[in-house]
């Protein structure tokens, strides 16, 4: 292998280091600095801030996430799974009923927590 040939992948990963550095230190030099009270509020749409800006959120919110992500997950990996169904073996059969076993745990869990099913 000759160095001629991964010479365009040192200069891009020179460029991806040096770039965002020099981009950094000349932001110090371009920006405004006018200091703004209104920059130290909560921003809320144009509208003057109600309440603390910090709260809690429910629960309820981080089961949506682990249900989105875990069908999410189930689509984009059976869907490649069943483009490829043809080819594959026993093995790689047992391995995706693993997967998909795994990801029926975490939407059971989600369901537990929400108290929709009582297992």
């Amino acid at each position: 292998m000759l160095a001629e040939d991964y010479m365009g992948v040192a200069i891009f990963a020179l460029l991806a280091l040096l770039l965002p550095a020099l981009v950094f230190l000349l932001s110090r030099y371009f920006r405004p600095d006018k200091h703004d009270p209104r920059g130290e509020t909560t921003y809320e749409c144009g509208e003057v801030p109600v309440g603390k800006a910090q709260i809690q959120f429910h629960f309820q919110y981080y089961m949506y996430a682990i249900l989105f992500v875990a069908f999410d997950l189930v689509t984009v990996f059976v869907l490649m799974w069943a483009l490829a169904f043809d080819g594959m073996g026993d093995l790689a059969k047992v391995f995706m009923l693993m997967f998909l076993g795994v990801l029926l745990v975490g939407v059971v869990y989600a369901l537990k927590k929400e108290e929709i099913i009582w297992i």
